[in-house]
């Protein structure tokens, strides 16, 4: 398990790449995502711990390829001339299915953070390697994240639906995101990672928090007392009960191992 202070520092604000707010709220395109969706079913299995994992040593070479195709098809997709609804899905797949190859092509990794192609000397994992191309602009996985999904949209949730490829993120969903589902699937996967003990558990009266609510503070409120409220939205009955009286956040955690169904 990787402590949570190397990788805060590394956690990217939202600075919107204006370039990337073109839309067409008109459009009636609908993507298809039937690749993704094939290859979701096949490999992704939720473990008994209630975390979904990938069965990355079980993808055949044909189901590679296929999620190659896939990624050759979203890349090719003018994507500005979508509306928002089908932009913001496009880009949460384009990301998740992005981490998953980087992942298939150097796999065995124990973490993501070995996959260390980003530039710069102290950078960790692939998230700043622009290894996409979409309407003739190079794209890494931060510029999706932290300068496309999170300043359009500003969305708390987002953080609920792409996925970084480890034990401690939210789990990837075993179904594409799409214009009609986005909205019942942010919800879902904010319901599962608020109540599963690696998001949010409480021990002797004290709040433990998963790092993701530490690093991105701000998206979720602007003190303790507001990340424990948008907690509170989300609770069973269980961890409500729990969360009463609790007003600041006594530590973290992030497990950064790989989410692989071994």
């Amino acid at each position: 398990m990787v402590g949570a202070s190397s990788a805060v520092v590394a956690a990217p604000k939202a600075e919107l790449w204006e370039r990337w707010t073109r839309h067409d709220a008109n459009s009636t395109r609908v993507l298809n995502h039937e690749l993704w969706a094939r290859f979701l079913q096949r490999y992704v299995v939720t473990s008994a711990d209630g975390i979904n994992r990938v069965k990355y040593r079980e993808v055949s070479v044909d189901d590679s390829g296929f999620l190659r195709v896939y990624l050759d098809q979203l890349q090719r997709t003018p994507v500005s001339t979508l509306r928002r609804e089908e932009q913001r899905a496009y880009w949460i797949n384009l990301y998740n299915a992005q981490t998953l190859k980087l992942v298939l092509d150097r796999y065995p990794v124990k973490s993501i953070l070995d996959i260390s192609i980003s530039p710069g000397f102290f950078a960790k994992g692939p998230w700043g390697a622009r290894v996409m191309k979409v309407e003739d602009e190079s794209l890494s996985l931060d510029d999706i994240e932290h300068r496309i999904l999170r300043p359009i949209w500003r969305d708390p949730r987002l953080h609920y639906a792409v996925n970084c490829g480890s034990v401690g993120c939210p789990s990837l969903a075993r179904e594409p995101y799409t214009a009609s589902n986005t909205e019942a699937l942010l919800e879902a996967g904010a319901r599962a990672y608020v109540n599963h003990s690696r998001g949010v558990k409480v021990v002797d009266g004290r709040l433990y928090v998963s790092s993701l609510y530490t690093w991105y503070k701000h998206d979720f409120g602007r003190n303790d007392a507001e990340v424990i409220e948008h907690l509170r939205r989300y609770a069973e009955p269980e961890l409500a009960a729990q969360l009463q009286g609790i007003h600041r956040i006594a530590g973290e955690d992030y497990d950064w191992a790989l989410h692989d169904a071994r």
